[in-house]
């Protein structure tokens, strides 16, 4: 049936994205938004804007009635889900279809088919279509658990039966892990999709994660628009995708693309969806899930075979047939996506907050940004981290790794820890440059890749910086100052003691007894140009109130300077004091006050950004203060719990 307005239920860089076609097709737009995302860029961008009335999403982007209170409100007759909070939430789609407006995406039916891993395995198999073997439920107990895992065999993943996008999975290799990865999956599943139920499955090491786009019309045409590898991933996410995947030839493709359409012929399908599969080291390929929806990594299939995916899903939801058969599909070039989150790689990929002080995206031949933040906004703790998706397209791999690269590097994005840098050092790894990566590539190489770069030139031009010595005045003909910093380059904060010393045109700084030599350092607005040992360069310095962030190609360096501003005793969280990483919200408190724990040992279980993060104790002792409860919000830096030498009476 025709629609004139589109109420997108979702926010952030997919609301923005979906708005880009509906506009391009005459459809009016309707935002929803949080009192968190009130001047989010989706949130202006909409013809109409509608408040919900929390921040968590229970509260607002998952409340069903919320959305179509707003629906009626703002005069929608159309609903798009986006990716992520309903989009495959059956209970969601049958409520919109019954409130008489359309649905942009398939029928409940197949969503209700596909929604449950463990049914879902049970129809493809009836389907003929390879799957993953020994998929059981897990159960409650501790027999049947045990049961599940000697029947299959380890390693074991652990998933989230009614649920995907990496929440709610665990991957088991030893059967002492086997407790806290089902609770800690139950807890994130149940968070992030309301139902804690889940599958125990044999774990594939190794191997690749290729997924096919498809896509079908009302009237039961079905086709696929080839596949994407997605293998590069962390926390069971992904980081980086690529289409064509590069261990796909067009034998396998063709394989890979007919089960993908079966497999949405025996739900009936309608619209946009992915079928991902997990391919072996033998090339032999396993169904893993169907995600009913658009998928985050949907623009390099839309540049590689030219056509608006957006577009199709409304026009197809308009019941219109789709524009081509399968015979005209043609795919041209190669494109890359990475995805760009506000989290501290060093730290377990953990999710960070706080204030986004500059954002300056890149451009250039072959370059796309799908973005929903803007500079000076909060990214809190109530949502995903995701900031922007860069994509390359290119006539060849090779050309769209380079484009993506230099991309990466001209990118702007500080205020707080991003894993922007550790996405330039994995994208120049030999690993993924010969195109061999597997699901297992942060497992082996993280450490190395994403834990920080090497930084020390930048560290001397950012002493420079502070102490004046940068900008259009002329350079002072003898200067000498010496500073205590905090320099973070991405593996955490150290103190360095810096001297800097200025004579006619020659500058040295020496940084715990290295001597680095400068011919110039000039600072114009945020471009800093300096030279040394005859090599120019340009890098940014965004200035904070007692120092600043220094962005160079492969390094987003922090400085604070110390010297102006030394931490208090009382701030500084010795051993025994562990403090909240992020802004959150406990989720389970694990000891008791007066209790007796030893070093690594769980203690508070907190989430934040849909992830869930353990604090453990640092020392070994007793839990003096534990003052929390089940639901408390936490801030970032907040003492969670204090632990002190155990006495003699401990314990008694």
């Amino acid at each position: 049936m025709p629609f004139q307005t589109l109420l997108i239920a979702n926010r952030g860089e997919i609301a923005c994205r979906i708005m880009r076609s509906a506009r391009a097709l005459g459809y009016r737009t309707v935002a929803v938004f949080s009192p968190a995302d009130a001047d989010a860029p989706h949130v202006r961008q909409a013809d109409v804007a509608v408040a919900l009335t929390g921040n968590v999403p229970g509260q607002s982007y998952l409340d069903i009635e919320q959305l179509l209170s707003a629906a009626r409100q703002a005069g929608a007759d159309a609903v798009h889900p986006g990716y992520g909070f309903l989009a495959e939430n059956e209970t969601f789609a049958q409520a919109v279809i019954e409130a008489g407006l359309v649905w942009i995406g398939p029928p409940p039916e197949a969503i209700a088919a596909m929604g449950n891993k463990r049914r879902a395995k049970a129809l493809m198999e009836q389907a003929g279509v390879p799957v993953i073997p020994g998929a059981r439920v897990a159960g409650d107990d501790d027999q049947s658990l045990k049961t599940a895992v000697d029947e299959i065999g380890l390693p074991v993943m652990i998933k989230a039966a009614a649920g995907g996008g990496g929440k709610g999975m665990r991957l088991v290799t030893e059967e002492t892990e086997l407790a806290e990865a089902l609770r800690a999956a139950a807890s994130e599943a149940r968070s992030s999709f309301g139902n804690d139920e889940l599958i125990i499955e044999k774990a594939l090491i190794n191997a690749r994660h290729v997924e096919v786009q498809v896509f079908a019309d009302l009237e039961g045409h079905t086709i696929h628009l080839g596949e994407r590898d997605c293998s590069m991933q962390r926390r069971h996410q992904k980081i980086i995708e690529e289409c064509p995947s590069p261990a796909v030839d067009a034998g396998l493709r063709q394989a890979m693309g007919e089960a993908a359409v079966a497999a949405a012929c025996a739900i009936g399908y309608v619209g946009a969806g992915t079928v991902e599969f997990l391919l072996d080291e033998d090339g032999q390929f396993h169904f893993l899930e169907m995600n009913t929806r658009l998928q985050v990594e949907h623009p390099v299939t839309e540049l590689v075979t030219g056509h608006d995916l957006v577009a199709w899903q409304l026009q197809v939801a308009a019941g219109q047939a789709l524009p081509l058969g399968q015979d005209e599909v043609v795919f041209k070039g190669h494109a890359i996506e990475v995805r760009l989150y506000a989290e501290a790689p060093e730290q377990g990929f953990l999710p960070q907050t706080g204030r986004l002080l500059a954002w300056a995206p890149p451009n250039g031949e072959g370059i796309r940004v799908d973005t929903g933040v803007a500079a000076g906004q909060q990214i809190g703790a109530h949502y995903d981290p995701l900031l922007a998706k860069i994509i390359a397209h290119g006539p060849d791999r090779e050309t769209a790794r380079r484009r993506l690269l230099r991309a990466l590097e001209d990118t702007v994005a500080v205020g707080l820890r991003t894993n922007r840098a550790g996405l330039v050092r994995a994208m120049d790894h030999p690993e993924f440059m010969s195109g061999a990566v597997t699901t297992s590539f942060v497992q082996r190489h993280g450490e190395q890749v994403f834990s920080g770069g090497e930084s020390t030139e930048l560290e001397a031009v950012a002493a420079m910086l502070l102490v004046g010595l940068g900008g259009d005045n002329a350079w002072p003909i003898r200067y000498a100052r010496r500073l205590r910093l905090e320099l973070d380059a991405g593996s955490g904060p150290v103190e360095r003691l810096v001297s800097v010393l200025g004579e006619g045109n020659q500058f040295v700084v020496e940084l715990d007894g290295e001597r680095l030599e400068f011919e110039s350092v000039r600072q114009i607005g945020r471009q800093v140009e300096y030279s040394r040992a005859g090599c120019f360069r340009r890098v940014v310095f965004v200035e904070t109130g007692q120092g600043g962030w220094l962005v160079g190609a492969e390094v987003d360096l922090f400085i604070n300077d110390l010297t102006l501003n030394p931490p208090a005793a009382s701030e500084t969280a010795g051993e025994g004091r562990i403090t909240a990483p992020m802004d959150g919200t406990v989720v389970e408190i694990l000891v008791n006050e007066g209790e007796l724990v030893t070093r690594g040992q769980a203690l508070v279980v907190m989430e934040a950004m849909k992830m869930e993060t353990t604090l453990k104790a640092d020392t070994d002792g007793c839990v003096r203060s534990l003052s929390l409860e089940s639901g408390e919000s936490l801030r970032k830096g907040q003492v969670v719990a204090v632990i002190e030498p155990a006495s003699s009476d401990d314990g008694n």
